[in-house]
């Protein structure tokens, strides 16, 4: 018996619990997942679709309306899915293949999330500070280059996860409490050592909110700056209201990433139930939120959305 205990497994599936003690309220928590994660499809897909349907939408800030919109996609996607086959119909089995990929794929979608955040503040910042030079600085091309500069440092930092991921054991214990594949949940069924990658998640984890949280302040600083020095006091609010819509997305996006990041890591004293609910609502209410923002502080989003929705 002993020497079956630490025998590794040839089991290529991982088993999802969903949220381990509300097992019996599963169908309840459900209603609010499927909600969140219809409306963030339906408010995502008709920014997507009004802004590819309008000509006079086709300027710098709407294609990254539309890059926030497609990476809040991502992130529901890759894990409410699931999320819902557990709590529905208690299929709670995932292949060791497709647990990696969702690892990779909700992290990588998350920092891609992250990148199109800092570039929201860039182009924030190039439209108060250097109004005249708007259009020339931030072209529809140069938005398309720093979209796939996004892309490519979120597959270079995350790919390596599903790989330290794939070299370790795993033991006869593959019971996941969790409803998705997060990488240090995972990590921690090996029967291995994981000190490779607790250090590599941990270290990007904090390069990521670090550099881009630096990134998005020191615009905000510039932008306040630039604010501070106009002579016209009537002035300050309407130029900061133009930022509004970017730092409500920001304070939602951070706040709700660093608890699903760092309460897998520190968070040992809370209970585990709670500590789920708190991850997944990074994957839930950001992709929810984010459209409608959006679709209400931008006049001119919401007056070509009213179009459609009054036409139809």
């Amino acid at each position: 018996m002993a020497a079956f205990n630490f025998t590794v497994s040839e089991s290529p599936t991982f088993i999802l619990m969903g949220i381990p003690g509300l097992e019996a309220a599963h169908v309840w928590i459900s209603i609010p997942f499927c909600a969140c994660y219809i409306i963030g499809l339906v408010g995502n897909f008709i920014v997507l679709f009004v802004v590819g349907k309008e000509q006079t939408l086709h300027q710098p800030m709407y294609l990254l309306i539309c890059m926030l919109a497609l990476t809040d996609i991502g992130i529901s996607t890759s894990v409410v899915p699931k999320a819902l086959c557990i709590f529905w119909f208690d299929l709670k089995g995932i292949t060791e293949g497709g647990c990696l990929t969702q690892t990779f794929f909700l992290h990588a979608v998350s920092v891609m999330h992250s990148a199109v955040l800092v570039t929201m503040a860039f182009d924030r910042y190039v439209a108060i500070c250097n109004p005249l030079r708007y259009t020339t600085i931030l072209t529809n091309a140069r938005i398309a280059i720093l979209g796939l500069v996004g892309l490519i440092r979120s597959v270079l930092f995350m790919l390596p996860l599903p790989l330290l991921l794939s070299r370790l054991p795993f033991c006869a214990n593959r019971i996941i409490p969790h409803t998705y594949c997060e990488h240090m949940a995972v990590a921690k069924l090996s029967c291995g050592d994981i000190a490779v990658n607790r250090t590599y998640g941990l270290v990007m984890a904090f390069v990521v909110i670090g550099l881009d949280l630096t990134l998005v302040a020191l615009s905000y600083c510039l932008i306040i700056r630039a604010v501070l020095r106009i002579s016209s006091k009537k002035a300050h609010p309407k130029a900061l209201n133009t930022c509004t819509a970017h730092i409500c997305v920001m304070l939602i996006s951070c706040i709700l990433f660093l608890f699903s990041t760092l309460t897998h890591r520190f968070g040992h004293g809370i209970a585990p139930h709670i500590h789920i609910i708190l991850a997944d609502l990074f994957f839930l209410i950001p992709p929810m939120l984010n459209p409608i923002i959006y679709g209400v502080k931008t006049k001119e989003l919401r007056v070509k959305v009213s179009q459609y929705t009054c036409r139809r």
